[in-house]
C-alpha cells in the first residue's frame, strides 16, 4: 500500500487544494472533495473573485463565453476555458491548465499546467502537474456493471476503494494519447506515456510506455 501513497504521483505544492492531501491515498481526496471544497475557498487569495455563488475565479484566469460553469468550481491564474467546455461540480483547476472544447470535468483536481484540451473526460479523477490529454481521451469513472471500483495491483491482488465512482490518478508529466481509454481505478506513474487507443488499467509504473497490447517498457531519454 505505501506505494500507492500520493507523494509517489503527486507534487501537491502545484495545487491550490495541497492541504486535502493530509490523507495517504490520493482517492480518499477524491471521496471528501464535495464536503472539503469550503476549505479549499477559504484558502484564496484576494486575487480570486465570485462571479457567480459557488465559482471563484482567478483575475487572470479567461473563460471563453460559451463555457458551462456548474460549481462549485475553482479557477487558476491564467488558466484557459475554452470554447464549449462544460464544468461540472467539485471541480478544481490549477494554474495555466487547459480546459478545451467539449471537454467535461465533474469532481475533480487538475493541477498547474495541465491539459485537457479537446473532447476529454475527467471525472472523480486527479491529473498532476503538468500531464497532458491527447483529444478525445477519456479518464472513465464507473465500471459497466457499476459495482465498487477497485485498484489492481496485479492479477491476484486488488485494493478496495468503497467508491463507485473513481476514474484515475494521473502523476506529475503524464502524457496520455489521442482515444485512450483509462479504466476506472487506474493509478499512473510519474512521467510515463499512455499510447494511443490504449486501455490502461491497474497500477502503471513511474517512466514507462504503456503500449496497446498492455505491455510496458521503460522510456529511454532519447523517447
Amino acid at each position: 500500500m505505501k506505494k500507492l501513497q500520493f507523494e509517489h504521483y503527486l507534487n501537491i505544492e502545484h495545487t491550490q487544494a495541497k492541504h486535502l492531501f493530509n490523507t495517504a491515498y490520493p482517492w480518499v481526496v477524491i471521496r471528501d472533495l464535495k464536503n472539503r471544497f469550503h476549505e479549499v475557498v477559504q484558502s484564496l487569495g484576494t486575487e480570486y473573485n465570485e462571479m457567480e455563488k459557488g465559482i471563484w475565479v482567478h483575475s487572470t484566469a479567461k473563460i471563453d463565453k460559451t463555457v458551462n460553469i456548474v460549481g462549485p468550481c475553482i479557477v487558476g491564474a491564467n488558466a484557459h476555458l475554452r470554447h464549449c467546455a462544460y464544468i461540472r461540480e467539485n471541480v478544481i483547476i490549477g494554474s495555466d491548465a487547459v480546459v478545451g472544447n467539449s471537454t467535461e470535468l465533474k469532481n475533480a483536481i487538475l493541477f498547474d499546467k495541465v491539459q485537457a484540451p479537446h473532447f476529454n473526460y475527467v471525472g472523480d479523477s486527479i491529473m498532476g502537474y503538468k500531464s497532458h490529454m491527447g483529444a478525445g481521451a477519456i479518464l472513465s469513472n464507473m465500471k459497466s456493471n457499476k459495482t465498487e471500483v477497485s485498484i489492481k495491483l496485479s492479477p491476484e491482488e486488488t485494493i478496495a476503494t468503497g467508491l463507485m465512482k473513481f476514474g484515475a490518478i494521473v502523476g506529475d508529466e503524464v502524457e496520455i494519447g489521442c482515444n485512450a481509454v483509462v479504466n476506472p481505478g487506474t493509478i499512473i506513474g510519474r512521467g510515463s506515456m499512455i499510447y494511443p487507443l490504449s486501455n490502461p488499467r491497474g497500477v502503471i509504473p513511474e517512466g514507462v510506455i504503456y503500449k496497446q497490447d498492455g505491455t510496458k517498457v521503460p522510456i529511454r531519454k532519447e523517447d
